[in-house]
């Protein structure tokens, strides 16, 4: 499948229905509380409003305070209509629109901060979304992404048996899409690891970029500031 935007597109559509079954396969199911703790970092940052990129079926817009005046995208409708379903059921109103995280149709800075979570290892081309995420910043905005990643040791070797074999098959019986359930977790191996993609995150122009592993590792809560003021190339400050 590769990371053609179609084909995700349309894998992402195929599952939207068990897309939450999915997320707490590979979690292990601690992607609940990694959400809400990404939730209270933003509080905690004051950021406001609150992009959700990559948002799938609703959960970490859902579990964003409603101080932050979460707006929620995706490319993926099913995902969407899922989400809109989801806010209804809890009395919340949450924004949608649609949108490729790549090309997002917003003017500069309009987002005092932006969550990502399980999307960025998904992108067509990963510095070409992360630049579109410093774009759509103001100054002084933070940027919260939460993305599996690589646990050492023996929870390691257990995390990455478990992923490679539980969700394909439950996928099979659940979905009746192994292909879908196959390409996430290869997705996971393939996405680089924790100080790497701090390194990616500084080299798209953030700073005060830390991550901290979740869960021994199985998952990062990556965050990233875009600069108050920045340098042009001819050495003017803006």
């Amino acid at each position: 499948m590769g990371k053609d935007p179609r084909a995700i597109r349309g894998m992402f559509g195929r599952i939207a229905h068990r897309y939450d079954l999915l997320n707490h396969l590979l979690s292990l199911g601690r992607d609940v509380s990694w959400r809400r703790r990404m939730g209270r970092r933003v509080a905690e940052a004051g950021a406001c409003p609150v992009l959700d990129v990559c948002a799938g079926t609703g959960d970490v817009a859902l579990a964003l305070p409603p101080s932050a005046a979460p707006v929620a995208t995706d490319f993926c409708l099913p995902m969407l209509v899922a989400a809109r379903r989801k806010a209804e059921r809890r009395g919340r109103e949450l924004p949608l629109f649609a949108a490729d995280a790549l090309a997002l149709p917003l003017p500069d800075g309009v987002a005092g901060g932006v969550t990502v979570a399980f999307g960025v290892r998904n992108f067509h081309s990963l510095e070409r979304g992360l630049g579109e995420l410093v774009r759509v910043l103001r100054p002084g905005g933070v940027l919260l992404v939460l993305e599996f990643s690589h646990p050492s040791g023996l929870l390691g070797g257990a995390a990455a048996v478990w992923s490679r074999t539980v969700p394909p098959v439950v996928g099979r019986i659940v979905s009746g899409d192994p292909e879908a359930y196959a390409y996430l977790p290869a997705s996971v191996d393939r996405f680089p690891d924790t100080e790497a993609m701090c390194g990616i995150l500084e080299d798209a122009g953030f700073e005060r970029v830390r991550g901290r592993r979740l869960t021994g590792g199985v998952a990062t809560l990556y965050e990233g500031w875009k600069p108050v003021r920045s340098v042009d190339d001819a050495g003017e400050a803006r």
